[in-house]
């Protein structure tokens, strides 16, 4: 009984924190002060939320990103998602939740739980297809989970959109082997049956979704490794199973390239991307391949060099985004330059035409959260800050944000 009352009157703490914030936000753009109800992740979030989404809305939007189905089919979660789906409907249905698991952009792919949760759920599109980011929904779990990489439960008015006031949900990222998030997983279920062991019960559920990966991914002596993981955007790394690869930074170069360009590069093609110019024996180059190939288990044709173990690398991430149209997915997947302190030819015109292709992108969007992120990194781009000033209303408090850094653009040049 003590417990119930204690979430009636949380529920209505935030209530009225709700009506006397969220109105005022809407309108001028004012950050909350005081409230001890308020989790400043929570006003944070409201105050990122309100220019893109309507705290009236009555569901979530459905993803135009191809369909759910064959996209829930490709996934890594699919496999040990139906090895925990007997123990998840049965959590689902005994203790009156509904369960999800998203994409790594916050798109549901996969619910399950009773029939009258379900059904609640499907009001408000909690379901396949139902886009749960910040951008498309406001401040909830699984958008939190999702930006911060941390767990995350929202309750009752915490959430933005009012339709979900009566939820409270609780959620975690999932990593893959080399610590990307896949998607998060959630349990949700009305605001009165909130309990504190609901947030543990998610953190089990996805250390053993994550240990399911990791000895996916494994395989039998002599297979092939499918868990290498490149990143070349921002920084230089490669990782097996966690682990960081012993590659020097030509190495990466190799593998970069290799990553870029499927199709494979002749010995010549790839030692001039490689040296250009600069005079360097054939021994020196085959050398950094042979190391390349001996780290990865083989892994690289021997004729005409091409990778022959999968590779994942976020810089061919970020062109499938690009060529799906998805500027978001694109923006969270570019993290800086193509190897920045890599002066390969072949590394630089990659480089560049990444650059290029995702300034262009931005542009082209008439989403200002695309041009303010962007923009984060790219502080001399004038006309991406103005880009962004012209996207956003007249009493949108990032202008001041867009306006200082289109200032301090143009003071430079």
């Amino acid at each position: 009984m003590s417990q119930s009352s204690d979430l009636r009157r949380r529920r209505a703490a935030l209530e009225d924190e709700w009506s006397r914030w969220v109105p005022r936000l809407k309108a001028a753009r004012h950050s909350p002060g005081g409230g001890e109800a308020l989790r400043p992740e929570v006003t944070e979030s409201w105050v990122r939320s309100l220019s893109s989404v309507d705290p009236e809305r009555d569901s979530a939007p459905v993803s135009d990103g191809g369909t759910v189905h064959s996209r829930w089919a490709r996934s890594p979660l699919r496999r040990p998602m139906e090895d925990l789906g007997e123990e998840l409907h049965s959590i689902a249905q005994d203790a009156g939740f509904v369960t999800a698991v998203t994409d790594e952009c916050g798109t549901i792919l996969w619910t399950c739980g009773g029939r009258t949760m379900k059904r609640r759920a499907e009001r408000v599109n909690f379901a396949p297809g139902g886009r749960w980011d910040e951008e498309a929904m406001g401040t909830n779990a699984l958008s939190l989970a999702l930006r911060t990489g941390r767990p995350s439960t929202i309750f009752s008015a915490e959430h933005l959109v009012t339709a979900l006031h009566g939820w409270v949900c609780y959620c975690a990222p999932i990593h893959d082997p080399a610590g990307e998030v896949l998607g998060v997983l959630d349990l949700s279920t009305t605001w009165d049956r909130s309990h504190p062991l609901a947030m543990s019960t998610v953190r089990t559920l996805v250390s053993t979704i994550e240990a399911r990966l990791r000895a996916g991914t494994t395989g039998p002596p002599g297979a092939p490794d499918s868990s290498v993981r490149l990143r070349c955007l921002g920084s230089q790394e490669a990782v097996r199973d966690g682990a960081p690869l012993p590659l020097r930074p030509r190495q990466l170069e190799i593998l970069t390239l290799l990553a870029l360009e499927p199709e494979g590069f002749s010995p010549e093609r790839l030692r001039e991307a490689l040296y250009g110019e600069r005079p360097v024996t054939v021994s020196t180059f085959k050398a950094e391949i042979s190391h390349l190939r001996r780290a990865l288990s083989g892994g690289v044709a021997t004729r005409r060099y091409a990778l022959t173990t999968p590779v994942s690398c976020d810089a061919v991430d970020l062109i499938r985004a690009l060529e799906g149209g998805d500027t978001t997915a694109a923006l969270r997947h570019y993290r800086g330059p193509l190897l920045p302190r890599s002066e390969a030819p072949g590394i630089t015109e990659w480089r560049s035409r990444l650059e290029v292709a995702v300034r262009e992108a931005v542009l082209a969007s008439a989403r200002p959260e695309h041009a303010l992120r962007y923009g984060e990194r790219a502080p001399y781009d004038a006309a991406v800050h103005e880009h962004a000033l012209r996207l956003l209303g007249a009493g949108d408090a990032r202008r001041a944000l867009a306006a200082g850094r289109l200032s301090t653009a143009l003071h430079d040049d």
